[in-house]
């Protein structure tokens, strides 16, 4: 209320009545021309930061002198000029921050109110309702604020009747003819001007797709007639022909200039070719393979044109990801034939890419790590991307410092590349990729110190703009640990339990906890795990030692890891700005099918092998879905939910890497990475993983001042086991459906910063329900003392 003058009234409120009914559609709020300052949580915090500020402050050091005599006096005796005017030049950009920052206060204008009436009532002519009224009401709700009330009445709608075209091209005429089915304007539909609109882009695409080049909107018109009966519109579609009469045009020539500037497009070009009657030219030598890339060219010599087979060659020239512009121009040769000019311009063939982050988590308590890449563009001349990325980090973990490099080799091939024709099998305008790829790591002082070689081969297609489909053929993974004398020291709580486990047992001696000592650790669980005397009097210290038996092997086994996966991704979001629309990811993945028939060996689990590796031999199910709403007013309400098992066969284990973890700052935030489940089994463990998960989130985002935005957050979910191994412990397993009240639910807020190309977050977790705690599971921890500090990159989901 700081800036709203005596005569004036802020605008609180906006009220829309229909029909005497409140309205609440977002359609019809876009239609005011004065909306409330917008709120975060009900509360207009982007005015009460305007409001630090002052709009009628001084602009320059002299007026903020003659403003602050005294204060710019002392800086000036004590100091300098020079000083003082520093000091007023601070001033006056924080108020200018804070007026920038904020939002001025809404005051209601008459004049807008006027237009808004106009607007609402266009709008209603627009849906067909021509004798509709609106009337505006001002009110004063307290002081200096206000409260403005729309009522409308529609009256009855008008609907069409008689349809009649008047078509003076007889090539427009018959084409109209034949697709006259699938216009938009039916008799006895209610009138709408969308309809109009759809119909008269449908005839556009209709026209422009069989040939006629020239045709555009400004040769359609509608007439409509409502003089005997408002109720009932007589339409008259109009399509008038050119002085130059229409003519289905054909694309007699395809030129492509492969290597285009501007500065060079006088020049002469060197050299040349012609592909399937495509010429293509390049200043100095030809870098492109021709055959390859007019594979990227749907229109094609001697064809009629079409738009459709235009807007797919600019597509798929772009997603070639080789050329910086495309532009295709079209030259009118006569009224019948057209020459087609399309300009690449290429983007560098070679480019580095060096990136760094500096990151935290509950495993690593520091982690700097700096990636280096190298990208070669048209590889093999057919517009194919080779990349070589190394990359390397140091960190401090809780066992002291340590360290990761790593390399990767991708090769992506902007088509299938496949044996037997296959590639044939899915069109060119779905826009096929091959991927190849091949990738090492090594890691040191993390978990047990391990090494990983991936190879895949993948494939992937976009079936339309929605629908993406990828097929991991060949996606298989080694992993190999080089510290498994370590894991007592790394797991320092598995010791702690084998400690109680040596208490209740005195016909065997746990030795110390050294890496020197491993062997005789692993001694220590083996002798206990056959003592038929101590299962009997110490069941629950037996099996405690059981499961850590079962943790060390799965941690601890190295892993042959050849998987298959099939995903299917469907995404209607229109651009990076849309926040209201539908995510739904399917995954589903088999690994070690085909190469456990061929093995006939196996190890002492009786797993399958090869070299003596296990063979991991699961199927795994993934199917996540996304909903956004966007609530208006710069709010968005984000809802996520995931759902995943993986079952395995033939003995075999689930690799560490593959299995299901809770907790982080991308998942329950309440929770710490690893630190959640399974089941109701109390944390404790240096991690926690499972074979189902569920998980759902809701984030309501909102904007707080400028650039910082916030957010409140649940969280809900959980892991558990499902393999149904002797050794797993009761409280882990899924048993049925009761043990969804498992589920565990986290609560906060966040803090994000919008730097344009990425959002810096602050997630702060609160647990709300805790299915480990026998007692009070709701609410016992929900304090700061309790919270959990998440920092991440980019939103959550």
């Amino acid at each position: 209320m700081k800036f709203v003058k005596k005569n004036e009234l802020l605008l609180a409120k906006n009220t829309v009545y229909i029909d005497s009914i409140k309205n609440t559609s977002g359609n019809i709020a876009e239609l005011l021309m004065q909306r409330p300052n917008a709120k975060a949580l009900g509360i207009p915090l982007s005015l009460y930061f305007y409001n630090l500020g002052n709009p009628v402050g001084a602009k320059t050091p002299a007026k903020w002198a003659t403003e602050k005599p005294n204060t710019y006096a002392f800086f000036k005796k004590f100091f300098s000029e020079k000083q003082s005017i520093s000091v007023a030049n601070t001033a006056i950009g924080i108020n200018e921050w804070f007026l920038n920052s904020g939002q001025a206060p809404i005051i209601i204008d008459d004049k807008k109110t006027k237009k808004t009436i106009t607007n609402l009532n266009a709008y209603f002519q627009t849906e067909g309702y021509f004798r509709s009224k609106v009337t505006s009401k001002k009110d004063t709700i307290q002081n200096k604020k206000g409260s403005i009330s729309y009522i409308i009445t529609k009256g009855n709608p008008s609907f069409l009747n008689k349809i009649k075209t008047k078509i003076t091209s007889p090539i427009l005429d018959s084409l109209y003819q034949k697709s006259e089915e699938k216009s938009f304007l039916k008799s006895g539909d209610q009138y709408k001007d969308e309809n109009f609109i759809k119909e008269a882009n449908r005839l556009v695409n209709l026209f422009r797709d069989k040939g006629i080049y020239h045709f555009n909107e400004n040769y359609i018109s509608f007439e409509n007639d409502t003089l005997q009966n408002y109720q009932k519109t007589n339409v008259a579609v109009k399509i008038s022909d050119r002085i130059i009469p229409f003519k289905v045009q054909k694309i007699k020539r395809i030129n492509v200039y492969t290597d285009y500037t501007y500065n060079k497009k006088d020049s002469i070009h060197k050299d040349t070719a012609l592909y399937n009657g495509v010429r293509f030219y390049a200043h100095k030598k030809l870098k492109y393979n021709p055959k390859i890339l007019s594979q990227s060219l749907f229109i094609k010599p001697n064809t009629v044109y079409s738009d459709l087979s235009n807007n797919l060659t600019r597509t798929h020239l772009r997603g070639l990801r080789n050329f910086k512009t495309t532009s295709i121009r079209y030259h009118e040769l006569n009224d019948r034939e057209l020459e087609a000019n399309i300009f690449l311009t290429p983007i560098e063939k070679y480019t580095l890419g060096l990136d760094t982050e500096l990151s935290r988590s509950n495993i690593r308590n520091f982690d700097v790590s700096l990636k280096y890449s190298l990208t070669n563009r048209n590889t093999f001349k057919g517009a194919e991307i080779f990349k070589i990325s190394t990359f390397g980090s140091y960190f401090n973990s809780n066992n002291g410092p340590g360290w990761e490099i790593g390399a990767d080799v991708t090769l992506e091939v902007p088509r299938f590349v496949a044996p037997f024709g296959l590639q044939s099998l899915i069109p060119k305008k779905m826009f096929p990729k091959t991927k190849f790829l091949i990738g090492g790591a090594n890691q040191k002082n993390i978990g047990l110190d391990n090494q990983n070689i991936t190879v895949g081969l993948d494939y992937k297609w976009k079936y339309n703009k929605q629908k993406t489909l990828q097929l991991e053929l060949f996606n298989t993974q080694y992993i190999r640990n080089l510290n498994v004398d370590n894991y007592f020291n790394i797991y320092s709580s598995e010791y702690s339990k084998l400690k109680e486990v040596d208490t209740a047992n005195t016909n065997h001696t746990l030795p110390p906890n050294e890496p020197s000592n491993s062997s005789g650790i692993l001694e220590f669980i083996r002798n206990v795990s056959q003592d038929g005397i101590f299962k009997a009097s110490n069941p629950l210290e037996y099996q405690n030692n059981l499961n850590i038996f079962n943790r060390y092997n799965i941690i601890t086994s190295d892993f042959l890891i050849p998987e298959i996966a099939f995903s299917y991704t469907y995404n209607n979001q229109q651009n990076t700005k849309d926040t209201n629309f539908s995510f739904v990811k399917f995954r589903v993945a088999n690994s070690g099918n085909f190469m456990g028939i061929l093995s006939k060996k196996t190890n002492t689990w009786n797993q399958k092998t090869v070299f003596k590796t296990p063979i991991a031999q699961y199927f795994k199910t993934d199917i996540q879905y996304k909903k956004y709403w966007n609530l208006g007013d710069n709010t968005v309400l984000a809802h996520r939910t995931f759902l995943g098992a993986i079952i395995t066969y033939d003995n075999s284990s689930i690799p560490f890497s593959r299995s299901y973890f809770a907790g982080g700052s991308n998942d329950i935030r309440a929770w710490k990475t690893y630190d959640l489940g399974p089941g109701t089994r109390a944390p404790g463990l240096e991690y926690n993983i499972g074979s189902l998960k569920f998980l759902s989130s809701f984030e309501y985002r909102f904007n707080v001042i400028g650039s910082l935005k916030g957010a409140l957050f649940v969280d809900a979910g959980n892991i558990w086991d499902i393999t149904n191994s002797s050794f797993t412990d009761e409280k882990a397993k899924f048993n049925n459906i009761k043990s969804l009240t498992d589920i565990a639910v986290g609560a906060g807020f966040g803090i994000r910063y919008d730097f344009n190309f990425l959002i810096a977050r602050v997630d702060f977790g609160f647990k709300m329900h805790e299915p480990y705690l026998k007692n009070d599971r709701w609410f016992k921890n929900f304090n700061f003392s309790n919270r959990v500090l998440n920092i991440g990159i980019n939103y959550p989901f």
